[in-house]
């Protein structure tokens, strides 16, 4: 069974800073929480284009295990999106899509997911949706300390 979860966030920023900040993948590694121990180990610097795979090492719930993305989409600055080739869903496609109107950027993230071992894997989807949701939380607090207060 596919899932989706939909956030977003408003700046103060023009398009081309906020979808900037996004598409170094090395930001990932700052505007993610902490616990997840989560590192990029493709070599740098990484050219973000439809194809490019990224690969990440991180724990959830404690597991460490890798994970494979393909840029599947490219159209800067108004969206790309990641699609997992080898990780922990069945299933995952997160589109990054980029509106500004009237000096605000809003960036939305939705992503399509879905979990291993359907059925069995649905009993855990409570946890695994709050798991998501303080993620991006998490996110979206972090990019706004980086991108409007321009902490390092």
């Amino acid at each position: 069974m596919e899932h989706e979860l939909t956030t977003s966030i408003s700046l103060g920023l023009s398009i081309a800073d906020v979808f900037g900040f996004f598409a170094d993948p090395s930001n990932l590694e700052r505007i993610t929480p902490p616990e997840l121990h989560f590192r990029i180990v493709t070599p740098r610097p990484i050219t973000m284009t439809v194809g490019t795979l990224i690969d990440y090492r991180l724990r959830l719930f404690g597991v460490p295990f890798g994970w494979r993305t393909r840029i599947s989409a490219w159209d800067p600055p108004r969206r790309f999106t990641d699609e997992q080739l080898r990780g922990p869903y069945r299933v995952w496609r997160h589109d990054h899509l980029f509106h500004e109107a009237n000096g605000t950027t809003t960036v939305t993230d939705a992503v399509r997911y879905a979990l291993p071992l359907w059925p069995l894997g649905e009993i855990v989807h409570p946890l695994v949706l709050a798991q998501l949701r303080r993620i991006f939380r998490f996110r979206h607090e972090a990019v706004a300390r980086f991108l409007t207060h321009g902490i390092q």
